[in-house]
C-alpha cells in the first residue's frame, strides 16, 4: 500500500483546462497556450486526448470544460509544456442511437475536422468501425487509439512573400495536374524530389509549365486522405484524393519529407514558387462528402462520431441512413451554421495561409442544396453560395463549380452565379461527337465554340465563364480518347464495371497500341483538332496534364486508384511534336485578341463586342436548315474587331474553317489577304501575327481552299470590315 501511495505521489498530474472563448475551430496556438473548439451540439461529454510524441500512447484525457452554442471549448495552458506539436484526438460522449442518427462511441478516438496537420494513416481495420460488425445495431466497444488518425498542433505559416499573379481571364488556360502524376517520373527533377509538393516547385517543373504557355495550375485534392478500405485491401490508394477526412490540412504522402520542412511549409512553398514564375494556383477540394462513407460499411474517423446528426445529411425517413447524391455514401451538410464555418475557414485558411487563388470544387451541386424543407433541392442563393458571395477572402478568388451530383436535379451547368466559372461537359461531349464520331449538328458545334451561350446567359454572365475540357483527371486522356473505343479498367478490381462507359471515343481499326502508320496518322489528325479547338473557343480552356505529351493509361478511363506508371506522366516517350504544337496554338491564342475570351460575338462588331459571321463551306450564309443537319460538319465562321484606332485603320479579323468529316472538304473564301497561322491537319503554327504579315515565308490563302479530313485551319488579316448583308450570325 504505502508503496503504491508513494507511486501515486510520484506521477505528474494530468494539467486541465480552463473555460475560453472560442475565435476559430479546431486547434489554434496562441501566446496563453492552445485554444480548442469542437463542434458538436448533440454531445453529452467531450474529452481532448494527449498524446506521446510516438503518436500512440495516450497520455492524458481532459474534459472539455465548457460548450457555449453547440461548440465545446478550452484551453490548454502553456505552462503545461510541449503545446506546440503536441499530437491529440477527441472522445465523444453521447447516444447511441442510429435511428435518431446519433453514433457516439468514446471507445473510438477521433480527428480533428480542423486538423492542420495530420499524424498516422487510416489502415482500413474494422477495428475503426463505430458499430459492431458482427451486430451493427450496437457500438463496438474495442479502442482504436494506437492506431487512430491524429492531429498536431501547429503554428502559423509566416506571411505570404510572392505577391499574387493577375491573371486576365479572357486569357487565362488552366493546366489540370496531380503533383505526384506530373513529377514521378520526371527526368529534370531529382529523385528524392519526384512525386511531391517539392518536386513541382523546382525549377524543372516550373519551367516546362512556362514554356507551354497555361497560365493556371490546377491541383487535384491535395487535403489529407483516407483510402477505402476496400482499395487497401488490393494493394490500392485513392490516388487522385479524393477521400478527404481532413479539410485544412496537406496530403502528407505528398511531402518529401526533406529535412526542415513540414508538409505545410512544402506545400506553401510550391505555392510560391508557383508564383514567382507568374502562374495562378487553383485547389480542387472535396467539401461534397468524407472518406468515412456510409454508416454501414464506412469507418468512424471524424464527424461521424463527434456530431453524425450535424454533419450529414440524413434521411428524413429513417436517420439511420445519410443521404448519398456523391456516389461516396454521405454528403456534408453545409446548410449547418456550424457545419458551413468549418468549410469557410478551411477555404480562408488555404487562401490566406497557403496562398493558392481559387478554388474547384467537386461536386459543387451537393454544396448548393438546400435544407429538407426545401426538399434538398440546389439553390443558387442558398448558405453556401451566399457565404462565399459576401466574404471578404474567398470572394475574390477565382471559383470554378463541377456543376453536377448525382441526386435529383442534380446537373446545373449555368446555374451558378454571376463570377464562377462551371466545367462544361457539353463542350467536351459536343466536340468529341463532331469530330470523332461525326454526330451532333452544326448549330450544336457553333454553340459550344462561342462558348455556350444558350447555358451561360451573357446578359449575366462573362464569357469566360464556360471552363471548356475535352479530357480531365475522370474519363480517357486524350491520346486513349483517339485510341481505345472501351474502357480496359481491370487493374481496378470491379471487373471492369467501374468508368464511363459513354465515351464517344474511338480507336481507328486497332484497339489501343499499333504500328500501322495510317492509323497512327489519324489519331495524331485527331488530336490536333480536340487541342485546337479547345484551346481557340471562345471560354476559359483546360488542359489535361499530360494530353500535349500523348499521355496514356492504357485504356483506364477510371484510373482513380492507379498510384503508378498507368497514371504518372511518362515523360521519357513524350511526344514532343504535339507538344510543339501545343505550344504553337497557345501562342496564337496570346497573340490574337479575337480568339481570347474578353466579350461574347455578336452579329455584327462594336467597341466592346467582336462580330461573327458563320457560313457553309461554299462561302454562303448559313441557312436555318444548314445548322441542323447531322452531317454537316464544313463549315467557317469569320471573327471580326470594331475598328477602335484611328481614322482610316484596319480592324483584324480571322478566319475559322473547320472540317469534321471523313474526307476533303472544299471551302470558297471571302475575299481578303488570308494568312494562313494554323492547320491540325499537319501541325503547322506559323510565325506570330506582326511576323507572319512581313515575312515572305507566310502562306496566303488563295479563294478556294481543301481542306483534309479532321482539319482545322486559322487565318488572318487585316483589313476593313467585310461583312455582307444577308449573312447569319450564331
Amino acid at each position: 500500500m504505502n508503496a503504491q501511495r508513494r507511486t501515486a505521489k510520484a506521477k505528474p498530474a494530468a494539467p486541465a483546462l480552463r473555460p475560453s472563448r472560442v475565435t476559430m475551430l479546431g486547434a489554434q496556438l496562441q501566446a496563453d497556450g492552445v485554444h480548442f473548439a469542437l463542434a458538436a451540439p448533440h454531445a453529452q461529454a467531450v474529452e481532448l486526448c494527449l498524446f506521446a510524441a510516438d503518436g500512440q500512447t495516450e497520455i492524458a484525457r481532459l474534459p472539455m470544460p465548457v460548450q457555449r452554442d453547440g461548440i465545446w471549448q478550452g484551453v490548454l495552458a502553456a505552462e503545461a509544456g510541449g503545446v506546440d506539436g503536441l499530437i491529440y484526438g477527441w472522445r465523444v460522449h453521447g447516444p447511441w442511437a442510429p435511428k435518431d442518427g446519433h453514433r457516439f462511441n468514446p471507445a473510438k478516438l477521433l480527428l480533428d475536422p480542423c486538423a492542420r496537420e495530420v499524424v498516422g494513416r487510416y489502415d482500413g481495420s474494422d477495428l475503426h468501425l463505430g458499430h459492431d460488425p458482427a451486430h451493427p445495431d450496437r457500438p463496438d466497444p474495442r479502442d482504436n487509439a494506437a492506431t487512430a488518425l491524429k492531429a498536431r498542433v501547429v503554428a502559423d505559416l509566416p506571411p505570404l512573400a510572392q505577391p499574387r499573379p493577375v491573371i486576365d481571364p479572357a486569357q487565362r488556360v488552366i493546366y489540370e495536374l496531380h503533383v505526384k502524376g506530373y513529377t514521378a517520373q520526371h527526368p529534370d527533377v531529382p529523385p528524392a524530389l519526384r512525386g511531391s509538393y517539392a518536386g513541382l516547385a523546382h525549377p524543372a517543373s516550373i519551367a516546362y509549365l512556362k514554356a507551354l504557355g497555361i497560365t493556371t495550375v490546377s491541383l487535384l485534392p491535395v487535403a489529407f486522405r483516407a483510402d477505402e478500405a476496400r482499395l487497401l485491401q488490393m494493394g490500392l490508394s485513392n490516388y487522385w484524393g479524393y477521400s478527404p477526412i481532413a479539410w485544412a490540412a496537406p496530403e502528407t504522402r505528398l511531402w518529401s519529407g526533406a529535412e526542415g520542412s513540414t508538409p505545410r511549409s512544402e506545400f506553401r512553398a510550391l505555392v510560391e514558387a508557383l508564383h514567382g514564375a507568374g502562374l495562378e494556383v487553383i485547389l480542387d477540394v472535396v467539401y461534397n462528402h468524407t472518406a468515412e462513407l456510409d454508416p454501414l460499411s464506412g469507418p468512424t474517423l471524424s464527424m461521424r462520431g463527434i456530431d453524425n446528426a450535424l454533419y450529414y445529411h440524413l434521411d428524413p425517413l429513417d436517420r439511420s441512413r445519410t443521404l448519398d447524391w456523391t456516389g461516396c455514401g454521405n454528403s456534408v451538410n453545409l446548410n449547418a451554421p456550424l457545419v458551413l464555418r468549418m468549410v469557410m475557414d478551411s477555404l480562408r485558411r488555404w487562401v490566406s495561409e497557403f496562398g493558392v487563388d481559387g478554388f474547384r470544387f467537386d461536386l459543387a451541386s451537393t454544396l448548393a442544396r438546400g435544407s429538407a424543407r426545401v426538399h434538398n433541392d440546389f439553390q443558387s442563393d442558398g448558405a453556401f453560395l451566399s457565404a462565399v458571395a459576401q466574404d471578404p477572402v474567398l470572394s475574390n478568388c477565382l471559383l470554378v463549380a463541377e456543376p453536377w451530383d448525382l441526386g435529383p436535379g442534380g446537373y446545373r451547368v449555368g446555374g451558378f452565379p454571376p463570377g464562377w466559372l462551371e466545367w462544361n461537359d457539353r463542350f467536351r461531349d459536343t466536340q468529341r461527337g463532331f469530330w470523332l464520331q461525326h454526330q451532333n449538328a452544326p448549330g450544336e458545334f457553333a454553340t459550344r465554340l462561342a462558348g455556350s451561350s444558350d447555358a451561360f446567359s451573357p446578359a449575366r454572365r462573362s464569357a469566360h465563364s464556360s471552363v471548356n475540357f475535352i479530357t480531365a483527371h475522370d474519363g480517357f486522356t486524350l491520346r486513349d480518347l483517339v485510341s481505345y473505343a472501351h474502357r480496359h479498367n481491370q487493374a481496378n478490381g470491379e471487373d471492369n464495371r467501374d468508368g464511363h462507359g459513354h465515351n464517344l471515343s474511338v480507336n481507328n481499326g486497332v484497339e489501343g497500341p499499333t504500328d500501322h502508320a495510317d492509323v497512327l496518322a489519324a489519331r495524331a489528325r485527331q488530336s490536333r483538332a480536340l487541342l485546337a479547338v479547345l484551346l481557340l473557343s471562345l471560354g476559359t480552356p483546360m488542359l489535361l496534364a499530360g494530353d500535349e505529351l500523348g499521355h496514356t493509361q492504357r485504356g483506364n478511363n477510371n484510373a482513380y486508384c492507379q498510384d503508378n506508371p498507368i497514371s504518372w506522366i511518362d515523360w521519357k516517350h513524350a511526344d514532343t511534336a504535339l507538344r510543339d504544337f501545343v505550344r504553337g496554338v497557345l501562342a496564337l491564342r496570346r497573340d490574337t485578341p479575337l480568339l481570347q475570351s474578353h466579350a461574347w460575338w455578336a452579329s455584327a462588331p462594336s467597341a466592346t463586342q467582336p462580330g461573327a459571321v458563320w457560313r457553309r463551306a461554299d462561302g454562303q450564309p448559313m441557312e436555318p436548315a444548314d445548322w441542323a443537319l447531322d452531317d454537316h460538319g464544313a463549315l467557317m465562321v469569320q471573327l471580326c474587331a470594331a475598328n477602335a484606332g484611328p481614322p482610316g485603320a484596319a480592324s483584324q479579323q480571322v478566319l475559322i474553317l473547320i472540317n469534321a468529316e471523313g474526307q476533303d472538304a472544299s471551302f470558297t473564301l471571302r475575299p481578303g489577304a488570308w494568312l494562313l497561322r494554323l492547320s491540325t491537319d499537319n501541325g503547322y503554327v506559323g510565325p506570330a501575327r506582326e511576323a507572319s504579315k512581313n515575312s515572305g515565308k507566310a502562306r496566303r490563302l488563295g479563294a478556294q481552299q481543301t481542306l483534309p479530313p479532321t482539319s482545322l485551319w486559322i487565318a488572318t488579316q487585316e483589313g476593313a470590315d467585310t461583312q455582307s448583308s444577308g449573312d447569319t450570325s450564331a
